[in-house]
């Protein structure tokens, strides 16, 4: 039984670094210009989705001017809606010189996927590298509007290998890409200064790979298909819905929190100041509303008798729901011996079982640790039940006789089906 389950029982009765960033460039018709060819044309990217998503996928169609084929997925996308909390950023084409010229290089010679900084080494003929590393503008237009965006995700459309090039980023996304577009997923030669070896190399935790379109124009039904996988990698990424319900927490309980925190852990502070723990409950009710009725109010709890009273986070409804009680910069009272570094994740519920076996609720679990995990750079082994945490290398507690204190929910066992559930999902990246 967890301690709000103690406090509901009285209540209720029961028991290469890129170039420096440009200023904001200006807009132009059919999108944003990021910059220009080596002959002054420009390079646009058009954006589809709420300017105010955190979660961004960035589409090149076109890197060489001889493989023009992702253009049509490009096409395609502009007229889609992304899934809520993501935007699309549209490059139609980042070699324009190339596209009117017909040619797989820029209008200096050069093979825009052998000019990034990473790995890049001087080569000639077909895969002409240009004089230095991002010596093109080109690859300095792209490398300043990545590193401004910092994308989740980035696909580069190619011809003609058929396929999904395995990359060093996220595998997970790759198959599901492979899966969805009928590609299979391959491994290339590790060429030297290619855009994608570079981005997943500067931004660990963001992933960017290629997909090998067939020879020739793309048909319509294939662009559908590669707009629908695109979109199931956004969806894959997207951060959860989470409706804000906060409870008091005035200079009062700030106040109380501080005092909780020097008892029992010597900290002078009421802030949670970077966590390294989430920490899994369930309610032991049938519903949300007495759950927010027994945070809400600062009182003494039934079990242990101190202030400030007891909370969590986040709290996740039966119907998938996730309300955010209290900021994450705030310190909660939800586990003994962790409450100083940890955040708390109720689910309504009566059991176990009942969570586990939910798979509304459990897939809004699933996708708000994993976000949490991204944003504090939480390891999925620091993800635990209340019943763990004892055994977390995080665990203090000044106060002897609550150095063996602890509850029943979601034990070892249980939590070891959630932690393999989580591992399932795309890596956690932070959330800018």
């Amino acid at each position: 039984m967890s301690i709000l389950a103690a406090a509901l029982t009285v209540a209720s009765g029961l028991v290469g670094p890129p170039a420096a960033p440009a200023a904001v460039p200006a807009a132009a018709p059919g999108g944003t210009v990021i910059g220009r060819s080596a002959q002054g044309r420009p390079i646009r990217a058009v954006r589809v989705g709420s300017p105010r998503a955190r979660v961004e996928v960035v589409v090149v169609g076109a890197v060489h001017g001889n493989e023009p084929a992702g253009k049509a997925v490009v096409a395609r996308l502009r007229r889609v809606r992304p899934p809520r909390g993501t935007a699309l950023l549209l490059i139609e084409d980042l070699n324009p010189d190339g596209s009117a010229a017909g040619s797989r290089h820029n209008a200096a010679g050069v093979d825009l996927n052998r000019n990034f900084p990473y790995r890049w080494r001087h080569q000639d003929g077909v895969y002409e590298s240009g004089p230095g590393p991002a010596s093109e503008p080109e690859t300095q237009a792209i490398q300043r509007f990545v590193e401004r965006e910092r994308p989740r995700i980035t696909l580069w459309y190619h011809q003609a290998l058929r396929m999904v090039v395995k990359s060093t980023g996220d595998a997970k996304l790759e198959r599901l890409y492979s899966s969805r577009s009928g590609l299979p997923r391959r491994r290339l030669p590790r060429y030297h200064g290619t855009a994608v070896s570079w981005q997943n190399t500067s931004f660990p935790g963001d992933t960017a790979f290629v997909v090998e379109l067939p020879d020739g124009p793309l048909s319509a039904a294939g662009a559908r298909r590669h707009a629908r996988a695109t979109l199931a990698l956004a969806k894959a990424v997207a951060p959860p819905r989470v409706v804000s319900k906060p409870i008091p927490f005035d200079a009062r309980r700030k106040a109380d929190m501080r005092d909780y925190a020097q008892r029992h852990y010597g900290i002078d502070d009421h802030r949670l100041r970077d966590p390294k723990v989430i920490v899994q409950h369930y309610t032991v009710t049938d519903t949300f509303d007495p759950v927010y009725n027994t945070f809400a109010p600062n009182r003494p709890d039934v079990e242990l008798g101190e202030l400030p009273g007891i909370c969590s986070h986040y709290v996740i409804d039966r119907d998938g729901t996730i309300y955010r009680l209290v900021s994450t910069r705030i310190m909660c009272r939800h586990t003994v011996g962790l409450n100083y570094t940890a955040i708390g994740i109720e689910h309504v519920g009566t059991s176990d079982a009942q969570v586990m076996g939910n798979p509304r609720q459990m897939a809004a679990s699933l996708r708000l640790t994993r976000m949490l995990q991204g944003r504090h750079g939480i390891a999925t082994r620091n993800v635990i039940g209340h019943n763990e945490n004892r055994d977390s290398p995080f665990h203090r507690e000044r106060v002897a006789r609550l150095r063996t204190q602890t509850h029943g929910d979601f034990p070892k066992a249980v939590m070891d089906v959630y932690r393999r559930r989580l591992d399932r999902l795309p890596a956690p990246s932070s959330l800018r």
